[in-house]
């Protein structure tokens, strides 16, 4: 038995969802795959898979496996690239996927450079305020703050961004300024609703976590919204350091509780596992790297004197 060949069977299996899906992206015949997964199952002395005519559930022992054949497959795959010429060349098109304003004002100003250094390459930048699916959406790179949860992606970090509680200066002088972390349920608090903790911030203090819930009358699922509306006196608002950095310097908005950290936010490129090492995304990604496109966003805000 080939045991490479039956780990990327294996796998494939289990990303695309069924041994029939598995077959025609390998262009196996189902028999074929059927023999591969017994094979190694029969190797391995267990139960990798459960099937039934609907569904495949992993056993505890092929969550396992399947992790670490991932990265094994994923250390050959790179071996190969790096051997390959047309590491030094990469070219054809490349699928890039961003959040909307972390695209257009950080990522987006980087692309001409990027592209005049690969002349052989062309950039599709789709910027776009929600959850991508990679595979089914053919998208080659996606760029993603937050916490990670799909493990069939590859992720490499990029950088970390903080997060700002500010507010304009007619709120302030109208509601006074919040001291305490929990002074805030006393607060009108513009909310970002496409956080998992829009209802709940969140901040870190020698003693521990402290987690307080928010509330106001405006709520929206876009940070320029958000940041709009503080402007205009609607409220307090936690925004991205990068978005509300001009504006607390021009004094438009106010940063409050600068005695209270707030949990950076990291930010991934995120590529399925099949586009691994592929030339263009192993040239975009170390682009980003080399140019830091996240280390303006690490580095400490100006404060209020």
């Amino acid at each position: 038995m080939d045991r490479v060949a039956a780990m990327t069977t294996f796998v494939k299996v289990v990303e695309a969802g069924s041994l029939s899906a598995a077959a025609r992206l390998l262009d196996m015949s189902l028999p074929s795959v059927s023999r591969q997964l017994d094979g190694l199952e029969e190797h391995l002395g267990t139960r990798l898979l459960v099937r039934t005519t609907r569904h495949l559930t992993l056993t505890e022992g092929g969550r396992t496996y399947y992790e670490q054949a991932k990265s094994i497959l994923a250390a050959i795959e790179e071996a190969e690239i790096r051997l390959s010429a047309q590491q030094a060349n990469p070219s054809g098109r490349l699928i890039v996927s961003s959040p909307v304003l972390l695209g257009r004002l950080h990522l987006a100003p980087l692309l001409p450079e990027f592209l005049a250094r690969y002349p052989k390459l062309t950039v599709d930048l789709l910027l776009l305020d929600r959850i991508v699916n990679l595979v089914e959406e053919g998208i080659d790179v996606a760029i993603q703050p937050g916490p990670l949860e799909d493990s069939t992606l590859i992720a490499r970090k990029l950088g970390a961004f903080r997060r700002v509680v500010c507010a304009a200066p007619s709120y302030l002088q109208r509601r006074g300024e919040p001291m305490h972390p929990h002074d805030l349920e006393n607060h009108d608090c513009v909310v970002f609703t496409l956080l998992d903790s829009a209802q709940e911030w969140c901040f870190r203090t020698e003693a521990g976590d402290i987690k307080v819930p928010v509330s106001g009358r405006l709520r929206a699922n876009n940070h320029d919204a958000t940041v709009t509306a503080a402007l205009g006196g609607a409220g307090l608002v936690l925004g991205p350091s990068w978005m509300v950095r001009d504006q607390i310097l021009s004094g438009s908005l106010i940063p409050v509780l600068q005695g209270f950290e707030l949990p950076a936010t990291e930010v991934y490129a995120l590529f399925p596992h099949l586009r691994l090492m592929s030339a263009k995304v192993r040239a975009f990604t170390d682009f980003l790297v080399e140019r830091c496109v996240i280390e303006e966003l690490g580095r400490p805000l100006l404060l209020r004197k």
